[in-house]
């Protein structure tokens, strides 16, 4: 979108300005599903020069002859509950400005991203994709190394959280020598890992982080940490150690999921957001939505609209430039978007 035709920065759709908005807002009435077309436009006032990258963006397949549904830890999963095509995403994404995403492989397709590398293929100038593989797999490099340099995809996931307490055989493959190799193997492929991780085993990320400093890794969702939990202090105080470490960046993303209230636009989060923003800086800290782009409502989540607002105008302690570095600028620099 030109300036020519992007919407006032201050007059809204429907002739509700941004003031408006907000006052809403505050008083507890932009809950998710009102106002959609309004909250589409609050992020209208960006630079547009500066891109809006989602950097954590699920998509599945619609052909589960092409592309199987092999969950990992579930022997007799039916598939997904719900569509989530790539062509739903670049739908919801034109509608919102958002520019580029960041495909993260779902669950639901196991260890074969064959789905998120063809998107890639598809949407060369908007998309890059994080994979999944086993990370109990002693091959697990060769893996790696299939996946971005046959495949074009530009790091992986690994989801610690789901083998806590000695599920699926625990989580000690974390910093296992075999994954040390891993890393190793990232370090000259210039892989981006992302962390599915609860704060709990942080200590042994940070063990691997330090021990290999030009890796990339950026830790998911605020480490899942409850905001709502008696004392979330020793988990918080755990993901701000994180912050000693340059290699390392921080998804400000699902609130939902953290936030006490659960209620958009999640106010009770933003004292938790404001030290991770003072611990990191403005430039370690990544936008993410982290769920299906086509299935929020049926996620009961926000809105994208909703989430790009939540960054650009509703969190109040951000710069305008805090704003286009979190929102895209820091990803651009980070995965290389052009």
């Amino acid at each position: 979108m030109n300036d020519s035709t992007r919407p006032s920065a201050r007059i809204i759709r429907n002739g509700v300005t941004r003031r408006d908005l907000l006052k809403q807002v505050a008083l507890g009435t932009a809950s998710a599903g009102l106002m959609p077309s309004t909250l589409s436009s609050l992020h209208a006032a960006t630079d547009s020069t500066t891109p809006i990258i989602d950097t954590h963006m699920h998509v599945w397949a619609d052909d589960p002859q092409r592309y199987p549904f092999d969950h990992p830890y579930i022997d007799d999963f039916a598939g997904a509950p719900h569509e989530a095509t790539v062509e739903m995403l670049v739908d919801d994404m034109d509608r919102n400005d958002c520019t580029h995403a960041v495909l993260v492989q779902v669950i639901y397709h196991g260890w074969d991203n064959s789905y998120v590398a063809d998107c890639v293929q598809r949407f060369p100038d908007r998309m890059q994709a994080h994979g999944l593989i086993d990370p109990t797999d002693p091959q697990v490099a060769d893996k790696l190394a299939y996946w971005m340099e046959e495949r074009g995809l530009s790091g992986m996931r690994f989801s610690p959280i789901y083998y806590q307490d000695g599920r699926h055989g625990g989580d000690a493959w974390l910093d296992a020598d075999h994954t040390h190799k891993l890393w190793r193997r990232a370090e000259t492929l210039g892989a981006v890992f992302n962390f599915f991780i609860a704060a709990p085993q942080l200590p042994k990320l940070e063990t691997m982080v330090r021990a290999h400093p030009d890796v990339r890794v950026i830790v998911d969702h605020f480490s899942q940490i409850d905001l709502g939990a008696d004392d979330p202090e020793p988990d918080f105080q755990r993901l701000l150690k994180m912050a000693d470490y340059p290699n390392v960046w921080v998804k400000v993303s699902e609130l939902s999921s953290v936030s006490a209230s659960g209620e958009y636009p999640f106010p009770d989060a933003y004292p938790y957001v404001k030290r991770v923003y003072e611990a990191f800086g403005p430039d370690r800290l990544l936008f993410g939505t982290g769920y299906p782009g086509a299935a929020r409502a049926a996620y009961d989540r926000p809105t994208l609209a909703q989430e790009i607002a939540l960054l650009h105008d509703l969190i109040p302690f951000f710069s305008d430039e805090d704003r286009q570095k979190i929102l895209g600028r820091n990803a651009a620099e980070l995965w290389g978007f052009v």
